[in-house]
């Protein structure tokens, strides 16, 4: 099979199972870089879901209280 050939059929493959992005990307290491102020966003999009977990724990500790 051509490479031509490979990249056609791939590329069929991707459309019928209507892939819009290889799963592949997402286990190798990506070159870009992230800004400061999306990892500080994420930071703290993290520490209040972390924060929102710790307070759904705490309120069902407290109904299975006796």
């Amino acid at each position: 099979m051509s490479e031509d050939e490979y990249e056609a059929a791939l590329a069929a493959y991707l459309r019928s199972k209507s892939v819009t992005r290889c799963p592949t990307v997402c286990v190798v290491p990506t070159q870009a870089s992230v800004a400061e102020a999306d990892r500080a966003a994420y930071r703290a999009y993290v520490a209040a879901r972390e924060a929102q977990r710790l307070e759904r724990l705490k309120a069902l500790q407290e109904m299975l209280r006796p």
